[in-house]
């Protein structure tokens, strides 16, 4: 019996096995990723091989010369370095993601299909026997893939801002999409054009009306705080608040931390929300990433005793992000000392 005999006579339990390994390394990857954004440049290198091999595939499976054996040997080496690829690549940027999205958003609708694919992505006998197999499945697969790993790491790098990257990464995974899905002969056919442009149109829709759907990694909000006044050296609220006194009308002030590590440059802003209403919304304020120590934003808004619901103040990115939310409950009626705080007269300022 030959080997490849015996790879196709126990190949799918031998794929399961490598499946449980391959999402033990990732769980690995995972926390790598978490803690070392400067991995990030390989996710280009990755993308890379990811796109070359499968563009060649083809042109390989039509070199008759090279015979079956030869051919499946390479097909199966390519198919097990994208996999693995592909694993590293999505196991890696996703505790980035998560870190940057915020609980109850919309954002968790990308977190949820970006966990979808890189368990997937694990799994030898799904990827080889629907992914590989399937033109259409393996190009919306890779487009998906390339967005998500570009999205995060071009901001990183190249201090690219998350609306800027977006674009990018949007425009470079309909570029992917077509030429895993179509071969060069076909991009001049009226059916592929139309496919092709309808794929440009919903992409450009969703980059501009649907951008709040994808966190904006990796930004991330490290913690709020409110209160009664503010302390400028250091930085602080002064007479902290931890819910807000039912019937009480005043200046209320929020300081949040923003980690925005490595290169990022980022435009962000906060909105405040009363009862699911806008009461103030600050302009935006320009962050340079690379500090452990992150920054620290603070606005101030006028409340109303006249509104009895919770407070909701919002850390947004210029191009519409959600970094995160924060929440200051309704509490039970009752006076607010000033707590010798000293009001500030601008209506927000960053603080390095």
């Amino acid at each position: 019996m030959t080997l490849r005999d015996a790879l196709r006579r126990h190949g799918r339990l031998l794929w399961w096995l490598h499946s449980l390994y391959a999402l033990a390394a990732g769980i690995l990857v995972m926390w790598v990723g978490a803690r070392h954004f400067g991995v990030l440049r390989f996710v280009f290198l990755q993308i890379a091989f990811i796109w070359i091999t499968s563009l060649l595939l083809p042109w390989i499976d039509g070199r008759a010369g090279l015979g079956p054996r030869l051919r499946w040997w390479i097909r199966a080496a390519v198919n097990y370095l994208n996999k693995d690829f592909y694993q590293q690549l999505l196991f890696f940027v996703l505790p980035v993601y998560w870190a940057s999205a915020t609980w109850g958003s919309l954002n968790m609708i990308f977190i949820a299909i970006l966990a979808t694919s890189a368990v997937l992505s694990t799994f030898d006998v799904v990827y080889n026997d629907h992914l590989s197999v399937r033109p259409t499945l393996l190009a919306v697969f890779f487009a998906f893939n390339l967005f998500a790993g570009l999205n995060v790491t071009l901001p990183v790098l190249w201090s690219v801002s998350n609306g800027a990257a977006m674009w990018i990464s949007a425009c470079l995974a309909l570029v992917g999409f077509a030429t895993l899905r179509f071969r060069p002969s076909e991009w001049r056919r009226p059916r592929v054009l139309a496919i092709v442009t309808t794929g440009a149109i919903v992409l450009g829709a969703l980059v501009v009306w649907g951008r709040g759907l994808v966190p904006p990694a990796p930004l991330r909000l490290a913690g709020t705080s409110f209160g009664r006044g503010l302390q400028r050296r250091p930085l602080a609220v002064a007479g902290p608040v931890a819910a807000l006194p039912a019937g009480w009308t005043g200046r209320l002030y929020a300081i949040t931390a923003i980690s925005a590590p490595l290169g990022l440059e980022e435009r962000v802003r906060q909105s405040w929300y009363r009862d699911g209403h806008l009461i103030y919304q600050s302009p935006f304020y320009r962050i340079v990433g690379g500090r452990q120590e992150g920054y620290r934003l603070w606005t101030s808004a006028v409340v109303s005793g006249q509104a009895a619901g919770p407070l909701r103040v919002d850390v947004e990115t210029e191009g519409g992000q959600l970094i995160g939310r924060a929440r200051l409950p309704a509490g039970e009626p009752g006076a607010a000392a000033d707590a010798g705080a000293t009001p500030a007269r601008e209506p927000g300022g960053l603080r390095r």
